[in-house]
């Protein structure tokens, strides 16, 4: 898949997990493209980046749509003439009681944290070199494997891009595309900082063997791998990434 030049669109990258593999992604060489639906997160983001001697290209679409994605997609390509690796990374989350749940919340968090991917993937797979081919990492979640109450969207969604990651794979297999995902656990973020509290994380941190709550760097990495030609024969997997918590009996 690697080329001399690697350029990689990650969705949701203004700030989080996004903004984190994008920054690592750059200090290994290669370009990124920075995607948010807020200018003034991509604009941060592609500033710090630039200021490190990376390579950044900002790219301000609301991928909750087709339409948007394949924009940002033709932004990516007119900057830099290719697209070798794609992280579905843009989620939009809010946790209700099954009572409480309304068909606003239901309707944005599928538009952004799922249809987002397959469009993503549709878009990628249109402009991925044929020979190369290219990486896909779709971003899902500990809760698609065991999960809690007020979750019932977010678990069944990140369930759901578990699916789809192994679906893709088989389907592109044969196009050198390898498409994989990543499960974090509960990562301390701006966007999760609501949903959090001392004792939550005091709790979580007693029951994972690790001793700690992960960390952006983490999933990052985790991403980083599967992204690079150290996982080349890697496809169809889905990596959890949340220091044993659900492996254990703590």
């Amino acid at each position: 898949m690697q080329a001399d030049k690697t350029v990689a669109l990650i969705t949701g990258a203004g700030h989080g997990i996004g903004k984190a593999t994008a920054k690592l992604m750059a200090a290994r060489g290669w370009t990124v493209a920075i995607n948010d639906l807020k200018a003034e997160f991509v604009e941060e983001a592609v500033a710090e980046i630039t200021a490190e001697g990376g390579m950044a290209i900002p790219v301000v679409q609301n991928v909750g749509s087709r339409e948007g994605v394949r924009a940002a997609v033709d932004q990516v390509m007119e900057a830099a003439g290719q697209l070798d690796v794609l992280v579905n990374n843009a989620a939009w989350v809010r946790y209700q009681a099954i009572p409480d749940i309304a068909p606003e919340t239901v309707d944005r968090m599928v538009q952004i944290g799922f249809n987002s991917i397959i469009w993503g993937i549709q878009a990628a797979v249109e402009v991925m070199d044929k020979t190369r081919g290219g990486a896909i990492v779709n971003v899902a979640s500990a809760a698609g494997f065991r999960s809690a109450p007020r979750s019932l969207v977010y678990s069944g969604l990140k369930a759901g891009v578990m699916g789809m990651t192994r679906a893709a794979a088989a389907e592109l297999g044969a196009s050198n595309i390898r498409v994989n995902a990543v499960a974090p656990s509960a990562v301390p973020t701006e966007g999760t900082q609501k949903h959090r509290n001392a004792d939550l994380d005091a709790k979580r941190i007693a029951h994972t063997p690790l001793g700690r709550l992960g960390t952006v760097d983490d999933i990052a990495r985790a991403i980083m791998y599967l992204s690079a030609a150290e996982s080349d024969f890697v496809t169809g997997q889905v990596l959890l990434v949340d220091g044993g918590i659900g492996t254990s009996n703590l």
